[in-house]
């Protein structure tokens, strides 16, 4: 016998990320010195704690090199249904 928990499909508890985080490489500057980034790639994402706890919880697919050496920029973006 199964019960009624085990019956449930995989869209009804399938947990999806809160966020996407992407990076873009620094790849000069402008005119004024400001840094200019070239196209972002998607990296990561971040998903929901279980239960009632805050926060969330940051999952990476990929570390760009030049994260470790500062030489770009992250993007945290919410994702919408």
């Amino acid at each position: 016998m199964t019960t009624q928990s085990t019956e449930m499909t995989n869209a009804e508890t399938k947990v999806k990320p809160t966020h996407r985080v992407s990076f873009a490489r620094i790849t000069g500057t402008d005119d004024q010195g400001n840094d200019q980034c070239g196209s972002a790639r998607e990296i990561g994402a971040i998903w929901p704690r279980k239960g009632d706890k805050k926060g969330g919880i940051l999952k990476l697919d990929h570390i760009p090199v030049e994260l470790t050496k500062h030489q770009g920029v992250l993007f945290v973006v919410s994702v919408t249904e």
